[in-house]
């Protein structure tokens, strides 16, 4: 089991910045991607950022020159640096690792989740 723990999110004005975390605990061994999606009122849950075990990251389009994602692996802590930002990047934020877990007969990937993190943006 995996529990992570996100802080970081709050009020700010459009243009503003932020810095969310997330550290994750317990069985972290064998952690493969670490990532950031945010879920609007409405809207599905979509992907902003992630970061494999070889440090390669991977962005949104929407998100991309101003959301920056950083992995410390000695601290099982994932980063999200959020510049420039927009009211249309208010969400709830939520922590995300895949973690290679063996299941009987085979090895599968399991994914483990925040309790998820407010950015609201004012205008």
């Amino acid at each position: 089991q995996v529990q992570l723990v996100e802080s970081g999110g709050g009020l700010v004005q459009a243009g503003g910045s932020l810095r969310l975390s997330c550290a994750a605990s317990g069985s972290t061994s064998r952690i493969t991607s670490m990532a950031w999606y945010r879920q609007s009122p409405g809207k599905q849950r979509d992907l902003v950022a992630r970061t494999g075990s070889d440090g390669t990251t991977g962005y949104a389009d929407s998100v991309k020159g101003r959301l920056t994602i950083s992995r410390d692996n000695a601290k099982n802590t994932v980063y999200l640096q959020m510049t420039s930002l927009k009211p249309e990047d208010t969400a709830v934020y939520y922590c995300n690792v895949v973690r290679l877990e063996w299941s009987s007969t085979a090895w599968r990937t399991r994914d483990y989740w925040g309790q998820g993190t407010q950015v609201t943006v004012s205008s």
